[in-house]
């Protein structure tokens, strides 16, 4: 098959033996690969120490079909992600851009939006201005637009049905939304969320995610807003994501 050549975000990297490397990558053109890079730990490779966790590179592959892996042949490194060497909580959300991206999406599902927003939240995460719970949220919230799984914050998820406006709403990830009066009789796994909140979640669902200010997150209900999206992702996911425990302080 001939090569092609696609821009990508490195996800994930490991060993494959003593001179190669498995990686996990997520492409404009492509979607989710993965693919091995032989000879990419010897001293001198085609890959110029490109395939970095987090760093954004140019690459050359040769698709495979089925589950085989990916043949990639050649690496340029773009740019590097260095919010992690000044703050350690950005680092830890840099890992968690590329955890969730990685759960979220299948291999070979094309979504260059997805590759554009991942790309741009690892920016903003350089930016010391921009605050990190709305990089995050508004990361979180615009992935699950983009797979179809944005929540419904006004409309009851059961019934269809518009959710009283209420100062306190019930949510339910299982239903996958606010429940109106009447659905909420009986449900379970359900949590309660500020009215403040659902507006806040729906400020940052909008597609138009490239204008959204980020300097500014409110200070109430930081933990409800953390929680809700945390207990969505897990039971979409059916476990909890590793970087979430490294993330808690974004709830205080």
């Amino acid at each position: 098959m001939p090569a092609e050549q696609t821009d990508t975000l490195i996800l994930r990297v490991f060993p494959w033996s003593e001179t190669s490397l498995i990686v996990n990558l997520y492409s404009r053109d492509f979607g989710k690969l993965a693919a091995v890079a032989k000879g990419a730990r010897r001293p001198k490779s085609p890959f110029e120490a490109a395939l970095d966790l987090l760093s954004v590179c140019r690459v050359v592959f040769i698709a495979k079909s089925g589950d085989v892996l990916d043949i990639l042949t050649e690496a340029k490194l773009q740019k590097r992600f260095r919010a992690g060497t000044r703050n350690l909580l950005r680092l830890y959300a840099g890992y968690y851009v590329a955890e969730l991206l990685d759960r979220l999406t299948d291999k070979g599902d094309r979504q260059p939006e997805i590759y554009d927003l991942a790309v741009a939240t690892l920016a903003a995460l350089e930016e010391p201005n921009f605050e990190l719970r709305c990089i995050v949220l508004r990361y979180e919230l615009q992935m699950f637009r983009l797979i179809g799984q944005l929540p419904s914050w006004r409309k009851c998820a059961q019934c269809g049905n518009e959710a009283d406006d209420v100062e306190w709403l019930t949510f339910s990830s299982l239903s996958g939304g606010v429940l109106c009066d009447a659905c909420r009789i009986g449900a379970r796994d359900v949590l309660r969320l500020p009215r403040s909140v659902r507006d806040l979640y729906e400020r940052f669902s909008l597609a138009d995610w490239q204008s959204m200010e980020l300097e500014s997150y409110p200070s109430n209900h930081r933990a409800a807003s953390r929680g809700v999206v945390q207990h969505y992702l897990t039971v979409m996911l059916d476990r909890r994501l590793q970087m979430h425990s490294y993330l808690e302080e974004l709830g205080r």
